[in-house]
Formats: C-alpha cells, sequence, structure tokens
C-alpha cells in the first residue's frame, strides 16, 4: 500500500475509485485512531518500516482532519519519517489559515507563479 486516504465518507469513496486505500474519519477522536493505526508500523529505533508489514508510503488527508489531528501530525512530519503528509481542501472547501500550495511556494522562493 502506497496511498492511503483519510477524510469525509463522500471522499474515501472517490478516492477508492481511484484505487487508494482509505477510512472516514468524523471526529478527533477518530482522526486519532486512525493516524495512530497508519503510523504504528514505523520502528523508531531501527528508523525503517517493520518488515512484512504493509507500507504507507503517502498520507492524504483533508485539512479538517490536519486541524484535528493538531500537534500530533506536526510533530510526525518534523520526524523526517513516512508517510508524507499531503493536505488537501475538504467538501467544504479550504479551512481557514490553510495555504495554497502556490503560497507556499511563492513564501519559500519569494516568486509568484
Amino acid at each position: 500500500m502506497n496511498y492511503f486516504f483519510l477524510g469525509d465518507p463522500e471522499l474515501v469513496t472517490a478516492f477508492r475509485f481511484i484505487g487508494i486505500k482509505g477510512e472516514f474519519v468524523l471526529n478527533s477522536a477518530n482522526a486519532h485512531k486512525a493516524f495512530r493505526k497508519i503510523t504504528e508500523s514505523y520502528d523508531e529505533t531501527a528508523r525503517a518500516i517493520l518488515p512484512g508489514q504493509e507500507t504507507c508510503r503517502v498520507l492524504i488527508m483533508t485539512e479538517e482532519v490536519a486541524d484535528w489531528l493538531g500537534e500530533d501530525l506536526i510533530n510526525w512530519q518534523l520526524s523526517n519519517h513516512y508517510p508524507l503528509i499531503v493536505e488537501l481542501p475538504g467538501l467544504m472547501g479550504r479551512q481557514p489559515g490553510h495555504k495554497t500550495l502556490a503560497d507556499s511556494i511563492k513564501e519559500a522562493i519569494g516568486v509568484s507563479i
């Protein structure tokens, strides 16, 4: 398993149509449980995925799920471990305070695309 999706039930179904497995989460508790399940196969001491376990290399989630995960998600991103995290707007659109990719590029290199 290379990709996995966390988000609204409708988007989980849409991602399944293109071959990406997923799990719908409806609140913060569900989000934390699903996130731990996906990242638990990572062995901190070996800095690698445990042998014989399916791996998730890219975890796609809605911005709402990312907000629910809060500090846990930030700590995971700063740890340089797989899976990599990709945030997408949910069905209700972009969450306040989240940047677009173009905004992030402009901030990083100072060039508007």
